[in-house]
Order: structure tokens, then C-alpha cells, then sequence
């Protein structure tokens, strides 16, 4: 890697908060924002374009145009640099820029020019960067320099657009979850009054026109009631995921995405395994990828090369709840008592990590702090120089 500083800005754990609760999934926005990298890219006549987004650990690429990158460690970007400021960051001559100009991709790709702009979820509030990048020198027009800030502001626009489509979605999916469990817990009822009219219907054979009358009508709607609920009812047998679901193959398969490349660029074991039993049982992924996304990566940071580290994703009973269980070992350098006990009093800091990886601190404090939010649980066991087990238990609604 290239001998870079690393920039944290003062806000670090309020930023990666508020990139939190947008909720993304890194793997599948490019679509939502192709148009908008390909614009910026012909608006100022470069060759490259990106819409990057940095958590604790990574620089998600979610859209690009030029050039075809989805991860890069946070450390090795120039983009860590561009959030520190609410002002673009702008790099003429990257060959001759004593920072920039030993980094990776820098000399592997040739690169000679870098604007970048922070994306803005509110002022102070940098969750990412709309940048621009050329093999040649250059130098943006005002004019240019405006139209990529409004491109960078619609950038910002749509992922709130999309958080709240999301949201939406979410309180519509209740909705019909409520109306399935009324429709449930009617049924018994329902199906006790058509019972109990066709038992009075057959006992009583001199009732009076009227009577029996009533009788044919209760059994009638009580029938149609019936239908409408079972009618109701008939969709969640065959129910597959929604866009806000997982379930723990989904999962599994999400982690292993996202974060193999990132354990193969250290030649670590990443082994992902899931409780077969309960499969197909589906739950929220509400944080889910923030939560486990964070653990991972601390994992590999932690991790020496040639190391190991296994995922453990399960579906269990405790006392009355239904949890789901988030569990990650490694093969790392392990923690003394008291800085476990730091941990989970949300204090957390930066150390390096096996590898040269400078920490930023912030990670397992995010973690903390979005499973409290969930009401779950986090547990830490470890052995210095032999690995520690991080397990993180979280309620779900029966099903």
C-alpha cells in the first residue's frame, strides 16, 4: 500500500451514524446512479467518475463510469482526504503531489488529475464523494465546477429519496402484515360460529321459518368471512424475501460479497456458514449490514495474513424471543480484559492492525451502538494471541 496519512474527520462517529441510517446495501445502487456518474464524467471531460460513499473501514464505490471498482480500503484513497472539508478537493498534478503520488492506484492506474466533492447529508455531515479523475492534467472551468455540484447535490438527494421509498415501502409491508395476523386471528373465531349455525341448522328441524332464516344468514357470512381471510392468508404460504428481508442464505450470501474481496487482499479464510434448520425463516435486515459489515471487517484487520476468520449466522430461541444470532471468530491477535471492557462502554480507539491497517476507532463503537438501538445484545470473548469471538443476539418478531 501506499505510505498515505490517514484523515478522520472530527464529527467521524456523528458522520458514520447518519450513513447508518440510510441503511444501503453497497452492492446493487449503481443502476440508481449510472446517469449521474456518466454526466459528471461529460461535464468536465474526464475520463473517470465516481460516486463513493466511506465507512469505518471501506470506500464503497456504489456507481462508477471508466472504470469498474466496487471496494477500496478507506486508507488508500484520496477521497478520505476530499471529507474533511465542505469545500471540493482538488488535486492538479497527482504525479507531483508528495501525498498522493506513491498511492496504488495512483501508479497502478496512471492517474494524473482529482476533483472531489463531499457528499453532503446536512453541513458537516460528509458521508461520501461525487470525484472525477483523468489520465491527463486539467484544470475545471467555474462553470464546470458548478454544474458538478449540483450533480453532487442530486446525488445527495437521491439517496434520501430512496431511504424514504424504503421507509415507505416498510410501513406499507406492516400494514399488510397486520392485516395478515388480524386475518389469522379471526379465523378461529369465524370458523366456530359456521360450526356452531350448521350444528343448530341440523338439531333443531322445527325452528321457525325465521329462525332458520338467520341461521342460512350467519352461516352465509360466516362462510364469506372465511374465504376472505383464508383468501388473505393464502399469500404468506408461498411468501418469498422482500426488498427490506433477508433471510440467513440471503445473508450469508451478502457478507460473503461484500466482504471476500477484502479478505483475499490479505489471504485470509473468510468462511461464512448458517444454521440450515432455519433457513428459509425470514426477518428484517434493518442495520443488519452495517452490524455484521463492521465485525467483519475489524475481524480481517485484525487478522494476520494466513489467518481465519468464521461467520455464524443462526436462528434460536431464547427464553420466549426468536434472536438472530450474528457470530464472528477470528484468528487474530486477541484483547485483554480491559480493553473488552472499553469496548462495550463505547469507547473504543484507533490501533493498527496487522497488517499496516491504520484503525479509525470507530467501527466497533458504530456496532455498540446500532445493536443497543435494536435492543440486542453484544458479547466479546477472547484470548490474547489466539482470537476473539464476537456475538451479537438480536430480537425478532415471531413469525
Amino acid at each position: 500500500m501506499g505510505n498515505n496519512k490517514h484523515f478522520i474527520p472530527e464529527n467521524e462517529m456523528e458522520r458514520l451514524l447518519a450513513l447508518s441510517e440510510l441503511d444501503l446495501d453497497y452492492t446493487n445502487l449503481n443502476d440508481q446512479f449510472a446517469d449521474l456518474t456518466e454526466l459528471a464524467a461529460k461535464v468536465t471531460g474526464t475520463d473517470i467518475s465516481l460516486i463513493n460513499l466511506l465507512d469505518t473501514f471501506t470506500q464503497w464505490s456504489i456507481s462508477t463510469h471508466g472504470i469498474a471498482v466496487e471496494q477500496t480500503p478507506r486508507e488508500n484513497t484520496v477521497c478520505q482526504q476530499t471529507i474533511m472539508s465542505d469545500q471540493p478537493f482538488e488535486i492538479p498534478d497527482l504525479g507531483a503531489d508528495e501525498q498522493w503520488r506513491n498511492n496504488d492506484m495512483v501508479t497502478a492506474l496512471g492517474l494524473k488529475y482529482y476533483y472531489g466533492l463531499p457528499l453532503q447529508l446536512e453541513k458537516g455531515i460528509n458521508i461520501g464523494t461525487l470525484c472525477v479523475l483523468d489520465h491527463d492534467l486539467k484544470r475545471l472551468s467555474p462553470e464546470k465546477v458548478e454544474l458538478l455540484k449540483i450533480i453532487a447535490q442530486t446525488v445527495v438527494k437521491r439517496l434520501k429519496s430512496l431511504r424514504q421509498m424504503e421507509l415507505m415501502q416498510n410501513r406499507i409491508n406492516r400494514s399488510d402484515d397486520i392485516k395478515k395476523k388480524v386475518a389469522h386471528d379471526i379465523r378461529g373465531p369465524i370458523s366456530g360460529i359456521i360450526g356452531l349455525s350448521e350444528i343448530m341448522a341440523t338439531q333443531d328441524p322445527y325452528c321457525s321459518e325465521d329462525m332458520s332464516m338467520c341461521i342460512s344468514m350467519i352461516n352465509k357470512s360466516g362462510k364469506s368471512l372465511l374465504e376472505l381471510a383464508d383468501e388473505i392468508l393464502s399469500d404468506d404460504e408461498v411468501r418469498t424475501p422482500r426488498e427490506d428481508e433477508f433471510t440467513l442464505n440471503l445473508f450469508k450470501d451478502k457478507l460473503v460479497r461484500l466482504y471476500s474481496p477484502q479478505a483475499a487482499y490479505k489471504n485470509i479464510a473468510l468462511n461464512v456458514t448458517i444454521d440450515t434448520a432455519h433457513a428459509a425463516i425470514i426477518f428484517s435486515k434493518n442495520k443488519l449490514i452495517q452490524i455484521a459489515g463492521n465485525m467483519v471487517s475489524n475481524a480481517i484487520k485484525f487478522t494476520p495474513v494466513k489467518g481465519t476468520i468464521d461467520v455464524w449466522l443462526a436462528i434460536e430461541r431464547v427464553q420466549e424471543n426468536q434472536m438472530l444470532r450474528i457470530e464472528v471468530k477470528d484468528s487474530g491477535i486477541g484483547m485483554e480484559p480491559e480493553q473488552i471492557d472499553i469496548i462495550l462502554a463505547g469507547k473504543a480507539a484507533t490501533t493498527s492492525g496487522t497488517f499496516g491497517e491504520k484503525g479509525y476507532g470507530f467501527g466497533l463503537n458504530l456496532v455498540l451502538s446500532l445493536v443497543q438501538k435494536l435492543n440486542g445484545i453484544l458479547t466479546i470473548n477472547s484470548i490474547p494471541n489466539a482470537g476473539t469471538t464476537f456475538t451479537v443476539l438480536l430480537p425478532q418478531p415471531k413469525s
